[in-house]
């Protein structure tokens, strides 16, 4: 397909999640998912679609999508806030049918991190979307594990209105799928590359994880400029509109700045990783991206996060912070979808070392990672 038809196909894909999401994801249901009631119709609605079988090969009665193609659905789903984790149930789906392992009904949440094993239990105390998802795919010590959501003991972890929880498993209840590789390596069977060690590098599940983050904050960070446009455009002041006051401006200038950076963050964290290995690493590429792409998107994605969320409350005041306005809503996630599978500093950090063991000058660095080679 040329380039053109790849952006007919994405703007068709993205008008209908759009639409769908839009129908079925109001900010009325989140609410009602942050006090505890049940969001299954609006789940069904969106498995309907098709959407969390994108990265499903079609063999397998997927859409095989690549990770690009995907990239629209994720982004309606953060200017929608879906209260159910379909960037993570894609990717998810995506890595168990590359891996071998059988489909799973219902929404699946990626946690890569803060799960340990003590005795016969398996616990975690911020498990990510634990209130609304039917699984976790869990890594604990490099070895995936699938956590069943409705055997879990869940708890509140203490923060308002958060799908997540402290959840807790007893391991006759859990199934180890194996280890998980190093990202760059999956499928290839090679230590990484620029002499960084598999033991270094973050393994396939942060990879997936933070890339799903990093397209979330993206389309929520659309949908909070176009919020704080709205409100500077119509809230008058000294007989004009606010938006018309230059430091208003300014300040929404450097916003649309920092959107427009954390969207182009997500369309690199959402490149397919390149290979040219052949058989079984082929086939896996087109689910899996690369962990360089993924660890500068969600770093510039994450850096962005707190900046927006700063300015939109700054223009709107007051009014912005109450619970029956929306924009809470939405800055509430991004600073939690932030440090989410690795802040700013955990990315930067892996960047860092990676370009350290390596012997390339910063721009042939640059033009990797630009081309989708890790």
């Amino acid at each position: 397909m040329n380039n053109a038809g790849d952006t007919l196909f994405d703007n068709l894909l993205g008008d209908a999640a759009e639409r769908l999401f839009a129908q079925t994801c109001t900010p009325a249901l989140l609410r009602a998912a942050e006090q505890g009631q049940p969001i299954d119709a609006a789940w069904r609605a969106c498995e309907d679609a098709g959407f969390a079988d994108a990265l499903v090969p079609e063999s397998l009665g997927g859409a095989g999508l690549t990770l690009a193609a995907a990239l629209p659905v994720v982004l309606a789903a953060g200017r929608h806030l879906c209260p159910y984790p379909i960037a993570h149930t894609m990717l998810a789906r995506g890595w168990l049918a590359a891996h071998g392992h059988a489909a799973l009904p219902g929404p699946i949440a990626l946690a890569p991190h803060g799960l340990s094993m003590a005795g016969d239990r398996i616990a975690g105390a911020n498990v990510p979307w634990i209130r609304v998802a039917s699984h976790v795919l869990a890594q604990i010590d490099r070895q995936a594990w699938l956590l069943p959501a409705q055997a879990a003991d869940v708890q509140s972890n203490g923060v308002h209105g958060a799908l997540d929880g402290e959840a807790s498993w007893a391991l006759s209840d859990a199934q180890c799928l194996g280890p998980v590789r190093a990202a760059s390596n999956e499928g290839d069977g090679r230590d990484g590359r620029d002499g960084q060690s598999e033991a270094d590098a973050p393994d396939a599940l942060t990879v997936l994880a933070a890339a799903a983050y990093a397209g979330l904050m993206a389309g929520a960070m659309e949908r909070v400029l176009a919020m704080t446009l709205d409100y500077a455009n119509t809230r008058a002041q000294f007989g004009k509109s606010i938006g018309r006051f230059q430091a208003v401006q300014q300040q929404i200038s450097v916003m649309a700045e920092e959107v427009w950076a954390a969207n182009m963050a997500a369309q690199l964290a959402f490149q397919s990783r390149d290979t040219q290995d052949g058989g079984v690493a082929d086939a896996m590429a087109d689910a899996m991206p690369g962990a360089m792409q993924v660890a500068v998107g969600k770093a510039r994605a994450s850096q962005a996060a707190p900046r927006v969320a700063d300015i939109a409350h700054a223009v709107h005041g007051a009014i912005g912070i109450t619970a029956e306005f929306d924009l809470q809503l939405y800055t509430r996630r991004l600073r939690d979808w932030r440090l989410a599978a690795g802040s700013e500093s955990f990315w930067h950090a892996h960047i860092g070392a990676r370009a350290l063991q390596g012997e390339d000058r910063a721009l042939d660095i640059i033009r990797r990672v630009s081309q989708g080679q890790s």
